[in-house]
């Protein structure tokens, strides 16, 4: 790994807490995404969270860890029907909410720094959220729409639920206004222009057709 994050940092419960959840996710591959823009495979979005999420190398294909990791996800999903439907997206509720980073840093003090540190490089019991150990700005968890599903959903981790979606949404603003690592490959991301409005980097295609990333940044 390239960091101070494990899969279970994000996939709480060995992948089977809500918002993160692995169940049923080997039923839905091989699918098309439009952040690479192709359709990916199993392996592919692994290794995608390998890169971005905990900052590292991608596996090779058919190591023997890739095998262990498909397998394990075959096993969570063996009573899901191929390719079952999602739902409505679970991201939308949090467009109508404007993000408030002092408020985050708030809620960050009194719920968030007993497990992750008041600096946020994280504890013994509890990931890094922000700096050089920390997810890459081409994570999930970079987005800060994914970033208070997952804490709305999950955290704190002694309280789950707790927080409203305001709270929730201020402490992912700020958590993901703090410095983390590049990713460089950011720039191909989303080919086409059709970044989710929460996506806070230029990509090539929003250079090519001259619009502007979240909070008013031109390329």
């Amino acid at each position: 790994m390239g960091n101070g994050l494990r899969c279970v940092s994000c996939h709480l419960d060995a992948g089977r807490r809500q918002t993160g959840s692995w169940v049923g996710v080997y039923a839905r591959y091989p699918q098309y995404r439009a952040r690479s823009a192709t359709v990916e495979t199993i392996q592919y979005r692994v290794n995608d969270c390998f890169r971005r999420s905990m900052n590292g190398a991608p596996l090779a294909t058919d190591s023997p860890d890739m095998r262990d990791i498909v397998a394990y996800l075959w096993f969570l999903s063996r009573d899901v029907p191929i390719a079952a439907p999602q739902g409505a997206n679970r991201l939308q509720k949090w467009a109508a909410l404007k993000s408030d980073t002092v408020a985050g840093a708030a809620v960050f003090a009194t719920a968030c720094a007993k497990c992750h540190g008041p600096d946020g490089q994280g504890t013994q019991i509890a990931p890094p959220v922000w700096g050089p150990k920390s997810f890459n700005v081409g994570a999930g968890m970079a987005r800060v729409r994914t970033a208070a599903a997952f804490i709305r959903d999950n955290m704190p981790f002694d309280q789950p639920g707790t927080l409203s979606d305001q709270q929730a949404f201020d402490v992912a603003a700020y958590m993901d206004s703090r410095q983390r690592p590049d990713f460089p490959d950011k720039i191909n991301d989303w080919p086409n222009g059709d970044a989710p409005p929460d996506v806070a980097y230029p990509t090539r295609a929003v250079q090519r057709n001259g619009t502007r990333v979240p909070g008013g940044r031109s390329p």
